[in-house]
Order: C-alpha cells, then structure tokens, then sequence
C-alpha cells in the first residue's frame, strides 16, 4: 500500500515504518535480545462482576516495565537505560510495576525512560510504582501482602507499592472513579483476589476509565483547513484489525505542525464505536514511543 507523506511524495508503509525504527532507536532504549515479558493484560470493565472480590487501584498514566532481577524492561523486551543508583537496591525478585511522576506526566517520563544516556536530574523525579509478583504462584491476595513486606524491606524512596482499597459496589466504584479523574488521574484497576498471575487479558485485571482507549497506526496526513491551512488537519489511522478512520480533534497547535510520523503508534480515547465498529469521537492523546510499530 502506499502512503502520502508530508512532503508529498508516494512511500510504502512498510518503508515508513523501517524509516522510523532506525530514526527513533538510536535515541530510545536499548534492544538487548531479551524475550518481551509475559505480562498480565487488563480488560475493561462493563459492570459484570462480583465487586466484593476485587481490590481496587488509581490506573497509573506511566511506562509499564517489568523488573527482571538485573534490568528494567519494557513490553517490547528493550531494556531502559536506568542510572545505576535507581536500581542498585532493587531486589532479585521479578516485578511488575509503572515507571511514573506523577499524574499528567507521561510525556516526560517517557521521554525520560526512553534515553539512552540517562539523565540522572530527571530520574530523580520518577518512581518505580509496583503492583505485582509476576513469577508468583501465589493468589492476588497472597501476593498483595509479600509485594508490601518486600517493597518496606528494601526501603528505596523511589520503589513505591501501589496502594490498593476494597470497594463495595458500584455505586462506590463510580464514585472514585470520579474522585480520581477530578483529580487528575487516569482511571481505576481492578485485580480479582484470587486471580493467578497470567500473561492474559480477562476479568482477573479489568480497567475503568470515563472513556475507552486504544492504539493505532498512523497512515497518513490530512491536510488542514482554514486557521489549521499548511499544517496537519487529521491523521488517518489503521487498527490492528485493520479498521481505518479519521483522528481529527485533541492535538496542540505544536503537534499540527509537527505531527507524527507514518507508521507511529499513536494512544487516542473515543467514547463507544458505530454500527461499523469504527470509534465515535476518537480523538489524539500521545504519541506511543513505548511501544514499536
């Protein structure tokens, strides 16, 4: 298939996105070999479960890593370039947590992760949040409890536990949903107590934002129109599943001119989909340097 890009000339999809692997890696975390970690992968929750079982956490807007005993390792199996002190005390056991600043901060700490020369002033600002034991055989509730005892045993400032509660019913899990996001959060997880550690999406780890989420591949630039003339209207997008549609809404003027380049991986909300399957009112919201086309 061939592509329009902003310079107008006719490229192949496949060439843009190996343009952009070569242009991105030389400035993103080190490829290392290392097989992508088997990670536990959330659905989103559609109000069908038994609420009583489930503990409840903020859904933190950060850099899924997998700590591997040595090394920070992302989805893709590259390792992050972290300085030597942020992992020195770390422990041998395997973990699964969010490299984080903060909420509404995820731009910078990507940008952060992904050097490869690691800058220890913006480390410095970023934690290792922590939620669970991947290479335990142990329940949930079970691994709750060890993951705590050995994040207080290590006692590293930046080695957080993420702090998990109990809710009730549905009426309380909107209720801090609502709370979270009015204060700047991302959402809610919610891990079923006696789920096992597994490298699969289902309802033993179910995600709830105010809106839906997902990832696509950017395939074209559409030009602007009126005050956005000579910059970038909308992207055209494609889905894994191949679905192509239109993003036109939730960029700054900064990105308009600079947009992101064919074949990047872009994060865009959207509130339901059409009788087509294709998402209503998508609209961009990052770029997604952590995960390769």
């Amino acid at each position: 298939m061939l592509v329009m890009s902003r310079s107008g000339a006719r490229i192949s999809r496949a060439s843009a996105i190996c343009f952009l692997v070569v242009l991105l890696f030389p400035f993103s975390v080190s490829a290392t070999g290392v097989t992508p970690p088997a990670l536990m992968l959330a659905q989103t929750y559609r109000g069908t479960v038994a609420l009583e079982h489930y503990w409840v956490s903020e859904k933190l807007d950060g850099v899924r890593a997998y700590w591997n005993g040595e090394h920070l390792i992302s989805r893709q199996g590259n390792t992050f370039n972290a300085p030597a002190w942020f992992t020195a005390q770390f422990p041998t056991t395997a973990l699964d947590g969010e490299l984080w600043a903060g909420r509404g901060t995820f731009e910078q700490v990507s940008g952060t992760v992904r050097q490869l020369v690691p800058d220890d002033e913006r480390w410095r600002k970023v934690h290792y949040m922590v939620f669970d034991l991947p290479d335990s055989p142990l329940t949930f509730n079970e691994r709750l409890a060890a993951l705590k005892n050995l994040v207080d045993e290590v006692d590293v400032p930046h080695l957080q536990f993420v702090q998990q509660i109990r809710i009730k019913d549905e009426t309380s899990l909107l209720r801090e949903l609502e709370k979270v996001v009015s204060e700047g959060g991302e959402g809610l997880m919610l891990h079923h107590e006696n789920s096992r550690y597994r490298a699969a999406r289902s309802d033993d780890l179910l995600k709830l934002k105010l809106y839906d989420d997902a990832e696509a591949v950017v395939i074209a630039h559409l030009p602007g129109k009126g005050k956005y003339i000579g910059m970038m209207g909308a992207l055209l997008v494609e889905t894994t599943d191949g679905r192509r549609f239109k993003i036109g809404t939730g960029f700054s003027d900064a990105v308009r001119a600079d947009p992101p380049p064919i074949g990047t991986i872009v994060t865009y909300k959207y509130f339901g989909t059409t009788n087509k399957n294709i998402p209503r009112f998508a609209s961009f919201l990052r770029v997604r340097h952590d995960l390769a086309p």
